[in-house]
């Protein structure tokens, strides 16, 4: 038995190794019971999230549990990724990781009551992932310190991009509301579908009659942007042409192996573009504009969402497209002339300004033409202002070619026309204005009648003429009038003392309405003489106008401005009235044998009214019509229809006709014969030349043979010496007048010449030469 019995020893030993079994037994269980808890913690967690990645961070040692979720939101399979923070920091956006961490140092310090952060991570494949990050569970020791942070990982990306989608639209809206750049609102178009699709590249053409032009595509190669561009459209023109052509939506899946694609896949296939989708861009009325195309660098069709977009972004960019279409109508209609398809003057203006910002800025100079045909109105006023706008488009396509295309050519109004000539040689623009005058004078036929055309050129230059564009515009004007002053048909340069003539034309036109409307104006008489009996046969009226500041100024003057502010009918009725009262004052006196001639406008013949003042004015009077005689120039005798309705009008009142400076003007001759005129006016300059010049002298005879043989009378103005009146007198001229026999002189001066000692020196002066 004693072999059997355990000593008390053993027994407390084995109790001691007993219980340390037990403990073992205890802290075993305990681990396994925490290990399953977390794990059904975690579990809870994980159904809690249901699609979110689970993130649970160990604040003390770093190690952060990624669930299978988590990661595979990042392209990762479960295992790819260590459980370790500087995994998360090596994915998230480096703009983001510090803001995150911030985020998380305020919600476990308790500044924040709650942990939400938005941030940028990398996926495997390299492009971008927004997440939203939020904790919703913290543990804490006894001592409040932070152990462990758990949360969850949400893919946000597709709201990101709708936001962004809906902000860019909402850009593009506002670009197109304060009319930005129709290629500024292509690129942001482009750029904000390819922003929503990865990888793909996004273009507009617009259809320009049937050729397609580059409008935007700002990350397509430009070698082949510029080789589309100018192509025409058609059905084997890519997918772009063949979309404007058919106006159908054109998917082309492969542009390699697409039929629509061979004649061009050779621009596109080098850049990497294997596929194009394109869409006909349309406006408000159904009318294709364009095309909008969408490319990716693989073989693909689109799927539904980026079908639905290739639509709206057509649609979008119709709305931009038409927008800008109207815009450069409504830009040529004011900045185009219609006419001639020249600049217009609003253009003008506008080209002037920024041209002369730029070229002070640089010290540089230009020059500038201001053309203006010559007796243009008398084109207007006998052939018709259809012949005049012919005239005019000739005229335009004439400076285009004489022209270089860095010279810019305006039509500023009427016959008028400016050309900007930059980048200027020495004396350039004298060249310009001799070949521009040289192209001008060529003869052109409108309505089978040859007219040579001829103008007056003016010219100044920047800065010397002025350094703003109205002192410069100024100047060319002033030199134009040099040019026409001087001849006609050649050019001016601007010289400074023409400003003064500039200033006195200015002081006429403003002075000489009012003076028209208060009848300032005078009337002197030109006595003009029979030639065989030396007795006065009529008087010339004559306007005069004395002005207080001025003096007398020149008829010359204040006629052609009168007609040029349009106070020519009214001078011409006050003119016939005073004289014709004058004619009926000396009837009274006892002159009964006399007659009144008055210059009357040719402007005046395409007036409705004119035959009826005219009748006005003689009934209003009591004179004969047949003492009223009227003076037309040569200009008017032309075959328009209107003059020569208004010259039978005015025959079957009864007044007598008669042109003026016959043998001056173009119409000659040939014109005649359309006209029943009573008398023709050999002008002075005839008359000047005759005893010097053979020619002059045959030209003479010629002008008084034919007129009589037609059945007009002769009268030979200008006559100064008594040797010209025996020439005339040889040659059967019947009337005369001149400074031989009296200068224009006032009506009580008219009245002495009629009678007395004034009246026998005519008839000597007439005697005397039947004598010699």
């Amino acid at each position: 038995m004693g072999n059997t019995k355990r000593t008390k020893s053993q027994l407390l030993e084995e109790m001691q190794q007993l219980r340390s079994e037990l403990t073992a037994v205890k802290l075993m269980t305990e681990k396994q019971t925490h290990e399953l808890s977390v794990s059904e913690e975690r579990f809870s967690l994980a159904m809690r999230g249901a699609n979110d990645g689970l993130w649970d961070w160990n604040l003390e040692t770093d190690e952060v549990y990624y669930s299978p979720r988590w990661k595979s939101m990042l392209g990762y399979a479960e295992s790819e990724l260590e459980n370790k923070l500087s995994t998360w920091a090596s994915l998230v956006h480096p703009d983001d990781k510090e803001i995150a961490l911030e985020k998380v140092r305020d919600y476990l310090d308790g500044r924040k009551d709650s942990f939400e952060v938005e941030m940028r991570m990398r996926h495997k494949d390299g492009h971008e992932v927004f997440v939203l990050s939020r904790a919703f569970l913290v543990t804490r020791g006894s001592d409040g310190k932070p152990l462990r942070l758990v949360g969850t990982h949400v893919d946000i990306t597709e709201r990101k991009k709708t936001e962004a989608y809906d902000g860019k639209q909402a850009e593009i809206l506002a670009m197109i509301a304060i009319g930005r750049p129709a290629p500024e609102i292509y690129d942001a178009i482009a750029l904000m579908y390819e922003a929503r699709h990865p990888g793909m590249r996004c273009a507009m053409l617009e259809l320009s009659g049937n050729k397609l032009l580059h409008g935007g595509s700002p990350n397509l190669p430009k070698e082949y942007c510029d080789a589309l561009h100018g192509m025409e459209n058609g059905p084997s023109v890519g997918s772009c042409g063949a979309s404007t052509y058919t106006g159908q939506r054109v998917l082309v899946e492969n542009i390699d192996t697409d039929p629509k694609w061979a004649k061009i896949k050779h621009f596109a296939l080098p850049h990497g573009m294997r596929c194009c989708w394109s869409e006909p861009i349309r406006n408000s009325e159904g009318k294709v504009l364009g095309a909008f195309s969408m490319y990716y660098n693989h073989p693909a069709l689109p799927n539904e969402r980026e079908l639905k977009d290739l639509i709206a972004a057509a649609r979008l960019t119709g709305i931009v497209m038409e927008r800008d279409q109207a815009q450069k109508r409504i830009w040529t209609l004011a900045y185009t002339d219609e006419l001639t398809g020249l600049a217009s003057r609003a253009a003008f203006i506008q080209h002037i300004e920024e041209i002369t910002k730029a070229y002070c800025r640089h010290n540089r100079r230009f020059g500038l033409l201001y053309i203006d045909l010559d007796d243009f109105k008398r084109v207007n006023d006998s052939l018709g202002h259809d012949a005049g706008d012919l005239l005019l488009k000739t005229i335009a396509q004439r400076l285009i070619t004489t022209c270089r295309e860095s010279d810019f050519i305006a039509r500023l109004g009427g016959d008028e026309f400016c050309i900007l000539i930059e980048e200027m040689e020495e004396e350039y623009a004298a060249h310009v204005a001799k070949r521009c005058l040289e192209a001008i004078s060529q003869p052109i036929e409108v309505y089978s009648r040859k007219i040579t055309p001829a103008c007056s050129i003016g010219i100044a230059y920047f800065p010397d003429d002025g350094e703003d564009p109205s002192i410069l515009l100024k100047a060319a004007d002033i030199s134009l009038y040099s040019a026409k002053e001087n001849g006609k048909n050649h050019y001016a340069f601007y010289r400074a003392e023409l400003t003064q003539k500039a200033e006195y034309r200015f002081q006429i036109e403003q002075s000489l309405r009012e003076a028209i409307e208060n009848q300032e104006l005078s009337l002197v008489y030109q006595p003009q003489i029979n030639i065989e009996t030396g007795e006065i046969f009529g008087t010339e009226a004559l306007s005069r106008w004395f002005h207080p500041q001025l003096g007398q100024v020149p008829p010359g003057d204040f006629i052609a401005t009168a007609e040029r502010i349009g106070m020519n009918k009214t001078l011409t009725e006050w003119v016939l009235q005073t004289a014709c009262s004058q004619l009926v004052a000396w009837k009274k006196q006892g002159f009964k044998a006399l007659r009144m001639a008055v210059n009357i406008s040719p402007s005046l013949f395409l007036d409705q009214e004119f035959v009826r003042l005219v009748k006005r004015i003689i009934d209003e009077a009591g004179i004969a019509p047949a003492e009223l005689e009227l003076e037309v120039t040569e200009g008017i005798v032309q075959t328009d229809p209107r003059n020569l309705i208004v010259f039978q009008d005015l025959k079957d009142l009864g007044v007598l006709l008669s042109i003026d400076d016959f043998g001056t003007g173009y119409s000659s001759f040939a014109s005649l014969k359309h006209l029943m005129v009573d008398y023709l006016k050999i002008d002075k300059y005839f008359i000047d030349d005759m005893l010097s010049d053979e020619k002059t002298l045959t030209l003479v005879g010629s002008m008084v043979k034919m007129g009589q043989k037609l059945g007009y009378g002769i009268i030979a103005e200008g006559v100064e010496t008594q040797a010209q009146l025996k020439i005339l007198k040889d040659l059967n001229c019947e009337i005369v007048q001149g400074y031989l026999f009296s200068k224009p002189v006032d009506a009580d001066s008219i009245s002495g010449l009629l009678t007395g000692e004034a009246h026998k020196k005519i008839l000597h002066q007439c005697r005397l030469d039947k004598i010699a």
